[in-house]
């Protein structure tokens, strides 16, 4: 049965891949609001930021990273609209293959396209002038860190995907979790803020994940935020990847 669902997910993780290439706008149009939201806050609005580091880039850049994801997994949701107004799922249900793989196979074509995407962004950063010290290891859990974040709301993305009625609806979920940064510390220290909205940001998921991003580029100790981030990541994951597959039992039964 394992080599059945692994062979089956690669053989749609394959189509879907090729789908990236022929339409290479997809990654494009993802990278154009993080870049643009990167330049404008370091070059027109990060002389006016206090955040008591070094450089606004190296404190921005965990957050745009975060916005990037959130901007790129609104295409899982499109793309599984898309196959369900066509029939794609109705032809492979009459096929011998594992249902599991036509969800695993756009979660993995997500997570090629953020990774892709993230960087690009990464390379604009550099070029800006963004600068890390960390070793091999602290680019080894960045890495983890943002491939988790990415697969948790990936499948929080296949909800809206097999449950809107139109294309806005499926894409636009993306909307709120995009501007979620910019109430956290992603563009600002959270001690600037009033209290009650410095109470959700400090008890948001974005928060501990940006705040351990950081650490780990700067090589300062990641504290409790590495626990919380995690603890966020995967409670996210488990429960979406339920509901995300309880959903799609449903949908083609």
């Amino acid at each position: 049965m394992n080599k059945h669902f692994l062979g089956d997910t690669a053989v749609l993780l394959g189509r879907s891949l090729r789908h990236i290439v022929r339409s290479p706008d997809t990654i494009i149009t993802t990278v154009v609001t993080p870049i643009a939201m990167l330049l404008l806050f370091v070059y027109v609005l990060g002389g006016a930021i206090r955040t008591g580091t070094g450089s606004y880039v190296n404190y921005l850049l965990p957050g745009i990273l975060i916005i990037t994801i959130a901007s790129g997994i609104s295409y899982t949701a499109y793309r599984l609209f898309q196959d369900l107004q066509g029939g794609i799922f109705e032809r492979f249900q009459s096929m011998p293959i594992a249902r599991a793989s036509v969800l695993w196979a756009h979660v993995l074509t997500s997570l090629v396209a953020n990774m892709i995407s993230l960087v690009v962004v990464l390379l604009v950063a550099l070029v800006m002038g963004f600068r890390s010290g960390t070793g091999v290891l602290g680019w080894l859990a960045v890495a983890g860190i943002l491939v988790l974040f990415t697969l948790a709301l990936t499948w929080l993305a296949v909800i809206p995907g097999l449950t809107a009625s139109s294309v806005d609806g499926a894409s636009g979920f993306a909307y709120p979790l995009i501007f979620l940064p910019f109430i956290s510390s992603a563009f600002v220290p959270t001690e600037s803020m009033p209290g009650p909205v410095r109470a959700f940001a400090e008890n948001q998921p974005v928060t501990s994940i940006v705040d351990t991003l950081r650490a780990l580029f700067t090589e300062q100790p990641v504290g409790s935020d590495i626990w919380t981030a995690l603890a966020w990541c995967i409670g996210i994951l488990v429960v979406t990847v339920a509901f995300a597959m309880r959903t799609y039992r449903r949908r083609i039964s």
